[in-house]
């Protein structure tokens, strides 16, 4: 088959979760005698009002897609019953991410991926990536975790964020519709792998979570990558290929905004290797404003990846005038520190125009080279500056202890390995990090 690394090749069903019903679940469940009534968004503001607590995020109303839509995505697989959701009589409530979409019937989420059928809750991302590639694992990024190997990554459309800088909005900020067509031949993806794949047969394909695993095993691949878009917005998907990857000795790799509730996350964690968390700034006025999300909860669960000690990195995206100021930049650095550890790596990669902040300028190196000096003056060993060139040592990784450079980099390739059974070659200092396969 002909991938190359970087190439892109194209642009089950679990019961509802039953828990014991708390105060908020018992005002929810009042809301299905009313909504008909006032609708389930108004009906929440009033419910706010009354339990002090936060409205859940906007959805999609009566976006459902028809009859025959369904029944073709119900026949190709791709539709299947979602997990970790509340049944409000005939609404439902999504309980994978902050976002606790409250949908009626024929309803969509904020993430664009699940629909209310009925009075049960469905994704519609389930066995149908709108894209994979094969991408050096610095690509992620991340720059302690099995270095100069090569992984599998794939996404499907949708994402619990509405991110004004995005860079891959064609594919996140798009319904699984817009992405993948269930009319005509299906095409599945499993070995033996065929040489090439047209447009139309991505379009068309389909590959499980057994296939997700089959066909990075055929490439060589020795992880999984769910990314480019959110794999919380399909949770399903993510899941239950971490688990067949797993099941054949291969690892995986979220790249991820974090934002997802505790108990999804713990389902999932359980077969998660390593993670590229996106901490998007360090103000909830901004986080709101530029992402739609909300720093609280990304905090949360970035103390939750530490305490279950897997493996991750931060990245944080320096964007002018939003996330840009010293001040904000030292107090995050500090959190981390005092949260996460010293040894916890952060990149800040140079935002580039894109979206809906194409009017903005890249950002300036002198702020990154100010934020790298700010992480480290905070005490962070591992401070890294991405989609920088002009840096010599951007991407270099030093000893804490000798100074010297363990690992060199030049964009995606290894040009320099120091690093010995996880320690220093020079000091025998660990190196923090997952090195071996």
């Amino acid at each position: 088959m002909n991938l190359q690394p970087g190439k892109l090749l194209g642009s089950p069903l679990y019961p509802a979760e039953r828990r014991n019903i708390s105060r908020r679940q018992a005002l929810q469940s009042l809301s299905f005698g009313f909504t008909g009534l006032i609708g389930a968004s108004s009906f929440w503001n009033f419910l706010k009002r009354i339990a002090g607590e936060e409205a859940p995020s906007d959805v999609f109303k009566g976006d459902a897609p028809n009859s025959k839509t369904i029944e073709l995505w119900r026949k190709r697989g791709w539709l299947v019953e979602a997990r970790h959701y509340l049944k409000l009589g005939r609404n439902v409530q999504c309980k994978v991410c902050p976002n606790n979409c409250i949908l009626e019937p024929g309803d969509r989420s904020h993430c664009r991926n699940k629909i209310n059928l009925d009075g049960t809750l469905f994704t519609m991302a389930y066995g149908n990536p709108c894209t994979f590639h094969i991408d050096p694992v610095e690509k992620k990024p991340l720059f302690h975790f099995l270095p100069g190997t090569y992984t599998f990554s794939i996404a499907t459309s949708g994402c619990v964020f509405r991110c004004m800088n995005c860079q891959n909005w064609e594919i996140s900020q798009k319904k699984p519709e817009e992405t993948k067509d269930p009319s005509g031949e299906e095409f599945r993806l499993r070995p033996p792998l065929p040489s090439a794949i047209t447009v139309s047969q991505m379009r068309r394909l389909t590959m499980f979570p057994e296939d997700v695993a089959a066909v990075a095993k055929a490439l060589d691949c020795p992880s999984v990558s769910y990314t480019y878009s959110e794999p919380t917005a399909f949770y399903e998907y993510t899941c239950d290929s971490c688990k067949k990857v797993r099941e054949i000795g291969l690892k995986n790799v979220l790249v991820t905004c974090g934002s997802i509730e505790e108990r999804p996350f713990k389902d999932l964690a359980q077969y998660v290797d390593a993670a590229h968390i996106d901490l998007k700034g360090f103000d909830e006025e901004t986080y709101k404003k530029l992402n739609s999300g909300k720093l609280e909860s990304i905090l949360k669960i970035l103390k939750l990846y530490n305490e279950l000690g897997i493996w991750f990195e931060v990245i944080n995206l320096i964007v002018p005038t939003y996330t840009d100021k010293p001040e904000v930049i030292k107090k995050m650095c500090g959190w981390i520190v005092d949260n996460l550890g010293q040894d916890r790596p952060i990149h800040f990669s140079r935002f580039s125009p894109n979206h809906k902040l194409t009017y903005l300028p890249p950002t300036p190196i002198d702020i990154l080279l100010k934020a790298r000096e700010i992480a480290r003056s905070s005490g962070l060993r591992y401070v890294y500056i991405g989609n920088v060139r002009e840096v010599d040592d951007a991407e270099t990784t030093y000893c804490p202890s000798c100074k010297k450079a363990v690992i060199q980099r030049d964009i995606f390739s290894i040009t320099k390995f120091e690093i010995v059974n996880g320690k220093c070659r020079f000091c025998d200092t660990k190196i923090p990090g997952i090195w071996k396969v």
